[in-house]
């Protein structure tokens, strides 16, 4: 469960109902009766945060996480759950897993995300839980029985499609801001209050967003950009000032959130949408690093610019062999395919052509070649080159 509400579910057809399963195990089941469950029973135990929300829009439920009222962690491990929380009290249901947290408060105590104090005790309210949240869409709470508890309007919210914060609280934790766009990015029909904006923009300018750890900014960067409308990310970390700060040395231009939107409409893998996001940027390399993000995802944004010029020069095929040894398609067809797909998004590539042009080139025998050349290093290499380039030639 995270620090500031739990993101689930997501946009698409509704999801398969695995109780349909021959093999469905109902103990393991998202809709297990909560209700009649004897782990719960005497125990005030809310369904809260993304999966409220995600019912309220109708989208295909998700994980469920839980807050408890009134009990202590002995209590809890008295009734079977099993305690996993590090920070704060946070246990597993015994029989479903779903994670089941003390309701809390938190106060700032330092800069950044990782700067709170946590306090769970049996005294906390609900409502004093749901107040810490981020959005107001995210700080609503459901019975085991189905009745809705929203004292902060989210739900209001919800049909309206608005993103607003839940107070000023929202201004202690920087990772909001970058909740706050990837919510965006997910939900593109909802707006942003324009008072969360303001507070946004008044949180970089206090320094807030220079304290965020890389590996926190990646992990909601690049959970932005696997959203449908990856450019709303773009555009919210913009307006509220918080681009540079987050994603330093980054350069952008006015195409980059469209063709973001069409790698997602593409179903590209993330390794390609960071490239496009990257392309522009001299020094790629160096961003991934600060954000420690995956190597497919650097590999990726530093080869695409290259594909980019040389695909305008790739009826040549010497220049397409070369292209194809810089990318190391021999050996990575599939990454090479990739890349081809997400300089698709940028300019017309038949990629179809492409894919049979690196199959012609795999089909050459380098070990036949190297015993006709009688193992000689010096008469191997152009060998085997002018095979390849005469694969090239005849797959066109």
């Amino acid at each position: 469960m995270s620090k500031a509400g739990t993101d689930t579910g997501s946009h698409g057809q509704p999801a398969h109902d695995p109780r349909h399963d021959p093999d469905h195990d109902p103990a393991h089941d998202p809709a297990h009766d909560a209700a009649h469950d004897p782990a719960l029973a005497g125990l005030a135990a809310y369904v809260v945060g993304g999966a409220v929300r995600d019912d309220l829009l109708g989208l295909p439920a998700g994980d469920r996480d839980w807050v408890v009222v009134g009990a202590t962690p002995e209590q809890m491990a008295k009734r079977g759950f099993l305690p996993v929380g590090g920070d704060f009290p946070v246990f597993l249901h015994p029989v479903t897993r779903e994670e089941y947290a003390l309701a809390r408060t938190e106060r700032k105590s330092g800069l950044g995300y990782k700067g709170f104090t946590f306090y769970t005790g049996s005294d906390v309210t609900l409502e004093a839980d749901l107040q810490r949240r981020d959005l107001t869409v995210n700080a609503i709470a459901r019975t085991a029985d189905g009745q809705l508890i929203d004292p902060l309007g989210g739900a209001a919210d919800v049909r309206a499609r608005v993103l607003r914060h839940v107070g000023e609280a929202f201004a202690e934790d920087p990772v909001r801001i970058l909740r706050l766009a990837r919510f965006a990015a997910r939900f593109s029909d909802f707006t942003i209050a324009p008072e969360t904006l303001a507070l946004c923009r008044r949180m970089v300018q206090a320094g807030e967003a220079d304290a965020l750890v890389p590996e926190r900014v990646w992990k909601e960067i690049s959970r932005g950009l696997m959203t449908a409308t990856p450019s709303r990310v773009l555009d919210v970390l913009r307006e509220s000032g918080a681009l540079p700060r987050v994603l330093p040395g980054l350069v952008v231009d006015e195409d980059t959130g469209a063709e973001l939107d069409r790698a997602a409409a593409a179903n590209l893998p993330l390794p390609g949408r960071w490239a496009l996001l990257c392309r522009h940027t001299a020094d790629a390399g160096a961003l991934g690093a600060r954000l420690r993000v995956p190597a497919a995802c650097t590999d990726e944004a530093r080869l695409l610019p290259g594909m980019l010029t040389a695909l305008d020069k790739a009826q040549d095929d010497a220049v397409a062999l070369d292209l194809m040894e810089r990318c190391d398609a021999l050996r990575k067809p599939d990454r090479y395919l990739d890349l081809l797909k997400a300089a698709a998004i940028v300019r017309p590539v038949d990629i179809d052509l492409w894919a049979a042009r690196v199959a012609a080139v795999r089909a050459i025998d380098a070990g036949a070649i190297a015993r006709a050349e009688g193992g000689d290093p010096a008469r191997i290499k152009p060998a085997l080159r002018a095979a390849r380039l005469e694969a090239l030639r005849r797959s066109g």
